[in-house]
């Protein structure tokens, strides 16, 4: 055994180690799991996971039932990092409970329990089995009896051959409990061999037992019986938690009985819960507590039912709801450590150190899962465990002790080298070295020993403290400590600064929104020293860059922290404060902004009363800002303003000390609210929210429609319309209008009701109505409270009648290759009976439909009329037909016309031009026309002065021109040729430029800048004719 001295220089060692955090004790990563192996898996080897960390490295050793596994004695095992593999597994040898033990130099611990279990399936031991008779009705059980296994087995039924298996229904059932084959009733088609099947779902292994003849009786048929349960689940079934729990039930009867499930408690099945092979198997995933009870199988037939029950309890392996950490601790203090876990049933607690039971002693203390140890030694450092148990798991929670006991080292927490302390200040330096146990201190201040007076006070965790200091205490401080393993001293300086003052404070205003001001902030102070100033506002530290809009800190010196505040806002008022702050004293100084501004939103604003075109309004007066309020408006919106309005109230101005008014000049029946702008000397104020919506009261119409006028129509009819009075005028509800009518010079109006409020237009019809007759037509309105006046009368006439004759005389003639003129004979009113408003002719290829016709209206007296945008050299059909209001009169007979062939294409070309005392004289070639163009008949001189815009033309039947134009001037030309068919395509602009001399000469060329000439009058132009077309 080591001695105690030789304990505490390895764990000071260790401990000084551990504060870089590389020294600690074994700790699992990975623990060992249950294991289930198959005998005839190819593999040939175990393995049983356990990782560990820890520094020292720890060692691993292996129990197996309890017992140490020594590797060096058995060839087959190996730990390979931790883990043990086994080769060659032997069933008899290796199964068991395994424990993984992990060791170094700080302790031991032990890893949960793992079983490693062997997986097999032996054959069926006969190899036949009797023949089965029963009577057709009646129900049999077939018994599979598996051979001897390890591991989760499966069942199954072959039916005669393989892979024929039995269909599972409510008459057959397989029971995944014994493996037995039920029939509720035998019929014919059941006769036959069965063979079981049994499959380890480990190995995946199948083994068939010897097939079961099945036979019916030959003395009768069995009679119907009541339900006989054959398969039941036991009376208790215990279940963990978050399992799936599988109950079957399953009877014989004649007839088939139905199998139903229900708690004796009365409680619901568990929505949860899963029906299988009907019903014969209830299955309740993830198993709680609530999950309990008393649960019954129901077996019914119509002659009689049977009763299954069974009690399903909870159970859970225990849980850790509070573990063990590791501590570290002085030589001497008590620990204290407590572990918590639940399961079903409670759990029971033990303790192990350093892999083996803690037994209770004099300063060791076991309660349940608490642990103390009173006035800890180095013989208590090691690894602790505490072990939660019930009989369904063990579960372990570990944690490392250190005691730890060394002299004092200063070496990581020196005296503070330098402390700084204003004048008449409090000042505390600390001395905390490491050390365990805990030191005794000594001060000295120089060479001087200090001792405790009213200003020195000396702690007992070493801690010195100088109150009211004066500039006699700076100088060097030195702190010793000392205990039983050593002592060690450690010095500082104390430096004694003059106080901070404050020069000129921050001091309260009075200001108007939108201003900026500066509040001083100046100080003096220790020059050598840091200075800081911060300002807050209402109790928040200031940010001067996410706040920079409005705030921001000036000062040209050190000792200024000066607040600028621009653009003062309402919210900006409130306390202000300067912080100053060195690194040996902090002062501050505040001061209260107040800002004046317009008056806050009033508040509350409610309708009390309302009339057909009143309303009383009152309302209670917002903030007033600091400025007092002098007026109030109202205003007012409704479904059919555009936002909000000012209203006319009562009193004409409401002074600020009034909180009610009346709003008049209402409409009635339409919906308003209200709001309030209050406003002061300062400023108008924002509004108030709005009040709610009220509707006004209803009364009489009074406004009538306009613009009343009508006419047109067809035959008989009399056309009455009008614009409709907009709903924010019609005063109320069950709006309507009332059309009068009546023949000019008579005396008697007749009228109609037009109920509905959006209606504009009334026609009246009569077979006896004379066409196109003056009738006085007003219209007046009505609503939910009576009538209202009428409009003006205004003059409208009946409708027309159309036309009965067609027009006469009809000729058609070719202008252009895309004109035509159309001439007709005017229709007298004589002779029709429809008035007549104009003609409309028709006109359409005739390759085209007459559905497609264009169509080209004239007035009443005009007999012809030019249609253009035609297709040269094409025949047109055309027909003319009268109108009026009432429609269209019969057609004209159809007219034929054929266009003009088109003018040419081609432009005059090679133009030239040549300028000889004041006269111009132009060449071009002659235009030949295509076959499909119309010939040639002449040319088009089109000229005017460069910055003019009106153009004059002459016309010729040569190819040449001669212009009398002033030299002093730019000219635009341009040539085209013309036909039957219209005016060609003219030639490029041909720019003529101010001729200098006498003699000058040019050909064609374009001009994009040409301007224009006016005074074309003023030009003598002569032309000569220089060759003949």
């Amino acid at each position: 055994m080591r001695l105690l001295w030789e304990l505490l220089v390895l764990q000071s060692f260790m401990l000084c180690l551990a504060d870089d955090n590389t020294l600690h004790g074994p700790v699992f990563i990975q623990e060992p799991s249950n294991v289930v192996f198959a005998l005839d898996s190819e593999e040939k080897k175990v393995k049983l996971n356990c990782e560990v960390k820890g520094n020292p490295k720890p060692t691993i050793r292996w129990k197996l039932n309890g017992t140490v596994v020594d590797i060096g004695m058995d060839y087959r095992y190996s730990v390979v990092e931790g883990s043990l593999l086994i080769n060659n597994p032997n069933k008899t040898q290796d199964a068991g409970t395994y424990q993984c033990i992990a060791t170094n130099s700080f302790g031991t611990i032990v890893s949960r329990e793992a079983k490693l279990q062997f997986a097999y399936l032996e054959n069926f031991k006969t190899r036949t089995r009797s023949t089965v008779s029963v009577r057709q009705g009646q129900g049999m059980v077939l018994l599979c009896g598996p051979p001897p296994h390890s591991g989760e087995l499966i069942y199954a039924w072959i039916f005669n051959e393989y892979p024929s298996f039995v269909h599972q229904d409510n008459r057959r059932f397989v029971s995944q409990e014994t493996g037995n084959l039920y029939i509720a009733k035998v019929e014919k088609s059941d006769v036959g061999n069965y063979t079981c099947v049994v499959t380890n779902t480990v190995i995946s292994n199948r083994v068939l037992g010897p097939p079961t003849p099945l036979i019916l009786r030959n003395d009768g048929v069995m009679g119907e019986y009541e339900p006989k349960i054959e398969v039941q689940f036991p009376e208790t079934v215990p279940s963990a938690k978050g399992t799936t729990v599988r109950l079957e039930c399953f009877a014989l009867g004649n007839p088939v009985p139905t199998i139903s499930w229900k708690r004796a408690d009365g409680k619901q099945i568990p929505r949860k819960a899963r029906r299988h092979k009907s019903s014969s198997i209830l299955e309740i995933p993830n198993f709680q507590q609530e999950d309990t009870g008393l649960y019954e199988c129901v077996a019914e037939n119509v002659r009689g039912r049977n009763v299954a029950r069974g009690q399903l309890t909870f159970y859970a392996a225990p849980n850790w709801i509070q573990k063990i950490s590791d501590v570290h601790v002085t030589i001497e203090e008590n620990i204290f450590w407590e572990c918590k876990a639940n399961g079903r049933p409670k759990p029971s607690y033990s303790w192990l150190k350093d892999g083996e039971s803690l037994i209770p002693q004099e300063r060791i203390q076991i309660e349940h899962g608490t642990l103390t140890i009173t006035s800890v030694n180095l013989s208590d450092t090691g690894m602790y465990q505490c072990m939660a148990e019930n009989r369904h798991g063990v579960i372990y929670a570990s944690a490392e002790l250190s005691v730890i006991a060394v002299g004092p080292d200063f070496s990581k927490n020196f005296l503070k080298r330098l402390t700084l302390v204003k004048v008449g200040g409090e000042v505390t330096i600390e001395c905390k070295p490491k050390a365990s146990p805990r030191p005794t201190f000594t001060w000295k201040k120089g060479k001087e020993i200090l001792r405790e007076n009213e200003r020195i006070t000396l702690l007992e965790d070493g801690t010195l403290k100088i109150a009211n200091v004066t500039k006699a205490d700076a100088g060097s401080y030195t702190c010793t400590a000392a205990n039983h393993f050593g002592a060690a001293s450690s010095t500082g300086s104390l430096v004694v600064k003059d106080p901070t003052r404050f020069m000129v404070a921050p001091n309260s205003m009075d200001v108007t929104a939108g201003e900026s001001i500066l509040l001083p902030c100046q100080v003096s102070h220790d020059h050598p020293l840091d200075i800081m100033f911060t300002w807050s506002f209402n109790g928040h530290v200031i940010d001067f860059e996410k706040d920079g809009d409005h705030f921001e800190r000036v000062g040209g010196q050190d000792s200024a922290g000066d607040l600028m505040i621009r653009s003062i806002q309402l919210n900006h008022a409130g306390k202000y404060v300067c912080m100053v702050q060195t690194s040996v004293d902090k002062l501050s100084a505040a001061a209260d902004l107040i800002v004046r501004g317009p008056p806050g939103p009033p508040e509350a604003v409610t309708i009390d009363e309302i009339t057909d075109t009143t309303a009383q309004v009152s309302w209670r007066p917002g903030a007033d800002n600091h400025s007092p309020i002098t007026t109030y408006v109202i205003q007012a919106r409704t479904p059919f303003s555009v936002g909000w309005q000012a209203v006319n109230t009562v009193p004409d101005i409401i002074d600020g000390n009034t909180f009610t008014a009346t709003v008049v000049g209402l409409n009635p029946w339409v919906e308003y609210e209200f709001r309030v702008v209050a406003a002061s000397l300062i400023g108008i104020g924002e509004p108030s929210r709005p009040s709610e919506k009220r509707r006004t009261e209803e009364a009489l119409p009074e406004v009538t429609p306009a613009n009343v006028s009508g006419g047109g129509g067809t035959k008989s009819e009399l056309v009455i319309t009008w614009e409709t009075v907009p709903e924010e005028l019609q005063n109320g509800g069950g709006f309507g209008y009332v059309v009068a009518f009546r023949p000019v010079g008579t005396i008697s109006w007749m009228q109609t009701v037009v109920a509905s409020p959006d209606a504009s237009k009334y026609v009246f019809r009569n077979e006896s109505l004379p066409p196109f007759s003056q009738y006085e037509v007003k219209v007046g309105v009505y609503n939910n409270k009576g009538e209202g006046s009428f409009s003006p009368v205004t003059i409208v006439y009946s409708a027309d009648e159309e036309p009965s004759k067609a027009p006469t005389n009809i000729v058609a003639k070719s202008l252009s290759s895309s004109e035509v003129e159309v001439f007709w004979s005017l229709l007298l009113e004589t002779q029709s009976k429809g008035r007549i408003q104009g003609y409309e002719i028709r006109y359409w290829k005739h390759d085209d439909k007459e559905e497609q016709a264009g169509r080209l209206r004239t007035t009443t007296n005009q007999t012809s009329a030019k249609i253009s945008h035609l297709k040269g050299n094409a025949l047109y059909h055309l027909a003319v037909k009268a109108y009026n209001t009432a429609g269209m009169g019969p057609s004209s007979a159809i007219v034929n016309v054929t266009t003009k062939k088109p003018p040419p294409s081609q432009p005059p070309g090679n133009i030239i031009w040549n300028s000889s005392d004041s006269k111009i004289i132009l060449n071009w070639d002659q235009v030949k026309a295509q076959n499909n163009e119309s010939e040639v008949k002449g040319y088009k001189v089109l000229y005017r002065w460069n910055r003019q815009s009106s153009t004059s033309v002459i016309e010729t039947n040569k190819t040449s021109v001669e212009l009398s134009l002033p030299f002093d001037e730019d000219y635009i030309v341009q040539i085209k040729p013309f036909s039957d068919g219209g005016d060609g395509n003219s030639s490029e602009q041909i720019r003529i430029p101010k001729i200098t001399n006498a003699y000058a000469r040019g050909s064609g060329a374009s001009t994009s800048n040409a301007c224009t000439l006016s005074a074309i009058s003023t030009i003598m132009i002569s032309l000569t004719a220089r060759s003949s077309l």
